[in-house]
């Protein structure tokens, strides 16, 4: 029978291999929307402020910044709020 100090280290690893995990899965698994593409603001040089609902975009002269999005933000399609030159 283990005693109560065996039983608390295995839920403390198990706990930690559960967060290691998640973190894993989220970092690798592959995003259901992308920030590029065919058709996409990203894609398109001209456009220098984009938005899907949740996060905003701005392309700067060393590359592109996006805002994080809200908890329970549900993404649309982007769309150009400002082109270059606006």
């Amino acid at each position: 029978m283990p005693t109560s100090q065996n039983r608390d280290g295995l839920v403390a690893w198990a706990v930690a291999a559960l967060v290691v995990a998640t973190v894993l899965i989220g970092t690798f698994a592959p995003s259901s929307h992308g920030r590029s593409g065919r058709g996409s603001p990203a894609a398109d040089a001209s456009c220098a402020e984009w938005s899907d609902g949740c996060t905003i975009c701005r392309r700067y002269g060393d590359g592109i910044a996006c805002s994080m999005p809200g908890i329970a933000c549900v993404p649309k399609a982007e769309l150009c709020q400002r082109h270059s030159g606006e």
